[in-house]
């Protein structure tokens, strides 16, 4: 499947900001806003998007990241701060509601979306993530980390690559496959005088200004209301960091409607070929199941 061609470039303004995206399938099909991972963009989605037969799948690149436009110099890259212009790019794209599908931050996003906007989530799909992990930090802390990383990232000159490849060896260095970093590779870099440089915005290094403690999280759990599809990743976070484990039991105690599978993979799971086929149709089946969405 040439997916890439198959994949629609598409642009909105949301709150003065230009954002960018890629999409898929039929504009009379089911809605799918499809949200990415962290420092990552709307082509981590290219295998799994077209396979998605019967929706129209819109996967964005978050503001900060991809081809989207950075916010402004006095803003923040919190968890919280996209959702208003999720919000905002529904309401552009004539959704009264949708199905969202959300891989490890996206996947953070999207709950906490479905939790504070129930109205208009049809369904949640998470990839390899469900909730972001409680802090064990103090406030205080947490908001010395965020000033002093904050100013740091602002000054902060992208990161650069002599070439392609080298971007690409330093994704592999970090645990993505080759097949991963090349297919993230073209979206997160720009050219420039000396070589490749990073689209993403530095200050989405910093730290968030507050973090959910577990009462918080418990609580975006119990205000999902909509059908929940966790699909985890055999090789992926739950085997990295184990504590999220409690975090998929938590969501199958609280959350009324949720389910849960595991496919073979690492994290990127959704952009290897062969198990994308298969999320597409567990999702798929899962969507028919709740057929009144």
């Amino acid at each position: 499947m040439d997916t890439m061609a198959a994949a629609r470039e598409c642009q909105w303004s949301v709150d003065g900001l230009q954002l960018t995206g890629l999409a898929w399938g039929p504009e009379d099909g089911l809605p799918v806003l499809a949200l990415h991972g962290w420092m990552d963009h709307a082509a981590s989605f290219q295998e799994l998007g077209p396979r998605l037969t019967g929706c129209q799948v819109v996967a964005l690149d978050l503001s900060g990241q991809g081809l989207s436009a950075h916010r402004a110099a006095h803003a923040t890259y919190n968890i919280w701060d996209d959702l208003p212009q999720i919000a905002g790019l529904l309401d552009q794209l004539g959704w009264e509601d949708c199905v969202l599908v959300g891989h490890s931050r996206g996947a953070n996003v999207a709950a906490l979306f479905a939790a504070a906007q129930p109205e208009r989530v049809r369904a949640l799909v998470s990839l390899d993530s469900l909730v972001p992990n409680p802090t064990d930090d103090d406030v205080v802390s947490t908001l010395r980390a965020f000033i002093e990383q904050t100013r740091m990232q602002q000054t902060r000159p992208p990161r650069t690559f002599a070439s392609k490849e080298g971007y690409i060896r330093r994704r592999c260095d970090q645990g993505n496959s080759r097949e991963t970093s090349e297919a993230l590779a073209k979206r997160a870099l720009e050219k420039g005088k000396d070589g490749f440089r990073m689209r993403g915005d530095p200050r989405l290094f910093a730290s968030s200004a507050v973090k959910l403690t577990r009462a918080d999280v418990e609580a975006v759990l119990r205000s999902i209301r909509c059908p929940v599809l966790n699909i985890w990743a055999k090789d992926g976070i739950l085997r990295s960091r184990p504590e999220t484990a409690d975090l998929a039991r938590l969501g199958a105690e609280l959350i009324p409607r949720y389910e849960t599978i595991e496919l073979a993979g690492d994290h990127h799971f959704h952009l290897d070929a062969p198990v994308a086929q298969q999320m597409a149709r567990a999702i798929l089946d899962f969507l028919d199941q709740h057929s009144g969405l």
